[in-house]
């Protein structure tokens, strides 16, 4: 079949295509634990559930403007404005059917053939695959594990060119769990400033930091007008199968991307809009509650891993991910995932899923619960001890 370059050059998500794998083998009897997607295993709160009914039942099942729901707009621009400390207006918010879509109408908006996206390596693989897409170079930035999950500034300076039109940063981290350190995020806003590049910063994470407080790029001097923020109801209020998600960033850009928007999906369904409203602006109880019980458990599978010969984990600061080094055993993460999935029934992600630099690594979601997990470090323990 003739498709186009274009095409071709999209990736896609190794954590779904487990997800099939793991589920064709339990069908096949074999017990499975699954750690390999990005998804709370908490359901969405009540309050919303009832708010996105009362809004079917009510009738908000038409079409809303492109941009979003100017009420939910209004919701998202106090909520970014309280806790990024930075003052945003309903006018600078575009409401999209999932974070993932902002990503694509930045990319699609800003980078043409012959630019370059600078983005973080390992990293969400959709980052690269868009990048792609959209015709200009992805340029990686190696994600280091002895910079506790940060950047080498020196590497970060000599990517930056001319050409750079776009940087990504994500923090907390997608798959590393790492937070990038105020004094890094200084160093790419000081080279945004000089080479006039945007910075798309993906903080879906942000209410899942366990140690000290989020702090956004958008925040520091003149950094606003230049940073597109995108963030979502899927990971903090385990909406992910809602599709909502936003971005907040300078309103002319915002317009050219929510023609991206318009030639796509339309608009946001409207009562997905409404349910947004209340995660917002009703009570936080519930989305506490599941930050402090991923904490619990990053205690858990962080100990555990250190515990098994060979496997060596730092404790992530954010997001509900680990990700272990398992060099020591002379096998590509590739193999070894494929090990843990096929003999010891747990799902998991190789590093090389989401870079090269991710190589001698593998992802686990400790979005699972504290059962799972114990049972999933005895077996995992059981499969890489037969590998040494």
């Amino acid at each position: 079949m003739n498709v186009t370059k274009r095409v071709q050059r999209a990736g896609g998500e190794g954590a779904f295509l487990v997800m099939a794998k793991a589920q064709e083998l339990e069908r096949q009897g074999k017990s499975m634990i699954y750690m390999q997607i990005g998804e709370p295993d908490f359901n969405t709160p009540e309050n919303i559930k009832q708010a996105g009914i009362r809004a079917i039942e009510q009738n908000y099942s038409h079409y809303s403007p492109t941009m979003g729901r100017m009420d939910f707009r209004k919701a998202i621009a106090e909520y970014i404005s309280r806790t990024r400390g930075l003052p945003v207006t309903a006018e600078e918010v575009l409401v999209s059917p999932g974070a993932k879509d902002v990503i694509y109408s930045a990319c699609m908006t800003l980078l043409e053939d012959g630019d370059e996206a600078i983005y973080p390596n390992p990293s969400y693989p959709i980052y690269e695959s868009i990048i792609n897409i959209s015709g200009a170079k992805a340029v990686p930035l190696p994600i280091i594990e002895e910079k506790d999950f940060s950047f080498d500034r020196d590497t970060f300076v000599k990517l930056v060119s001319p050409r750079t039109k776009l940087v990504v940063i994500n923090s907390p981290a997608n798959p590393t769990g790492g937070i990038i350190a105020r004094e890094d995020l200084e160093l790419v806003a000081e080279m945004a400033k000089k080479y006039d590049f945007y910075v798309l910063s993906d903080e879906i994470y942000s209410r899942l930091v366990f140690e000290g407080e989020h702090f956004s790029i958008a925040s520091l001097p003149g950094m606003k007008e230049r940073t597109i923020i995108v963030d979502g109801m899927s990971k903090t209020y385990a909406m992910t199968g809602w599709r909502l998600g936003y971005a907040a960033g300078p309103r002319e850009l915002i317009e050219w991307m929510s023609k991206i928007i318009a030639n796509t999906a339309s608009c946001t369904a409207t009562f997905t809009q409404i349910a947004g409203i209340e995660a917002l602006t009703g009570p936080q109880d519930d989305e506490e509650t599941m930050r402090q019980e991923f904490l619990a458990r990053r205690e858990i599978i962080v100990e555990g891993l250190n515990a098994i010969p060979g496997v060596t984990c730092r404790k992530p600061h954010g997001a509900f991910y680990v990700f272990p080094n398992v060099k020591s055993f002379g096998r590509s993460s590739q193999e070894i995932a494929d090990e843990l999935l096929n003999n010891a029934g747990v799902a998991c992600l190789a590093g090389s899923s989401f870079g090269s630099f991710g190589e001698g690594y593998l992802r686990f979601s400790y979005a699972t619960s504290r059962e799972n997990i114990a049972l999933a470090l005895g077996r995992i323990r059981t499969a890489l001890t037969e590998l040494k």
